[in-house]
Formats: C-alpha cells, structure tokens, sequence
C-alpha cells in the first residue's frame, strides 16, 4: 500500500506535484499499545514489529505528532492496534 497513488500525480512545468492527502483523526481505542523508546528504535522498525510491514512508520509518527522515523530514548509512542485509520481521502 502507498500513501500516493499514481492518479494522484500532476505534472505542471515540467514538475511533478501530489495532491493533499487528508488522513481522519485516529480514536483511542482499549486495545492501543503504549511502548516507551530504547536507544535505536526507529519508527520503521516498530512499524514492522506491530503491523509486519515497515511502511507504516508514518501512521505511527502522524498519531504521535511526530515527523521523522528516528525518535529518541525514552519517548512514550502510542502504537494504535490497527491500520484501519491509514487511509486518507
């Protein structure tokens, strides 16, 4: 699955531009899962522990307000208990 289809690209002067993609807001759920960072973690690493798939580093950083798949130690990261929430309109 990717975040950008290929009918979502434009080319207008000879550069290439994406549409905004809007994500829905992702609820609390009982059954979310609470991890704190150790020194290392990456987002894509987490990503493929939970979901099996490194791909969805960036809907983990999107619930947690980040912006970057590196995070520092000691981090509380809300890890929701499913994907379903990772598709945008």
């Amino acid at each position: 699955m990717s975040r950008y289809s290929s009918t979502d690209a434009n080319k207008k002067n000879g550069r290439l531009y994406y549409k905004t993609t809007i994500y829905s807001d992702v609820p609390l759920r009982d059954d979310d899962i609470y991890v704190i960072t150790q020194a290392g973690d990456r987002l894509d690493n987490l990503a493929f522990e939970f979901y099996g798939n490194q791909i969805y580093w960036w809907f983990i950083a999107k619930v947690n307000g980040l912006s970057s798949m590196n995070v520092e130690a000691g981090l509380r990261l809300r890890i929701p208990s499913s994907v379903q929430n990772a598709t945008g309109r």
